[in-house]
């Protein structure tokens, strides 16, 4: 599958968690977990694929996947997700989300 309609699907399906950090950035840019969704499904593509390298990751090496585009408003909206398996359910975990302009 896709990567990009993956990561649509699993948006839709609200299979989406957000990290603490994150969380804590989407309410500073009073963005709802919807505004988030929005973007994601009205991706058009990946902007970049990152490796990471972090020792800090559950797997060493993992693809970070970096999306930038607009909710039904038109903000322009930065994530930075990947897939990872909660409780043998995989979800796309979001490192980042936050307004573009604060980028």
């Amino acid at each position: 599958m896709d990567i990009l309609k993956k990561i649509k699907k699993y948006a839709v399906a609200r299979r989406i968690r957000f990290t603490e950090k994150a969380r804590t950035e989407r309410l500073h840019d009073h963005l709802s977990v919807e505004d988030i969704i929005e973007s994601l499904v009205n991706a058009q593509a990946i902007n970049k694929i990152l490796r990471s390298r972090s020792s800090e990751r559950k797997m060493r090496r993992e693809k970070l996947f970096v999306i930038i585009s607009p909710n039904m408003d038109g903000t322009l909206i930065y994530t930075k997700g990947l897939f990872r398996k909660h409780e043998n359910v995989e979800e796309y975990y979001l490192f980042i989300s936050s307004k573009w302009s604060r980028i």
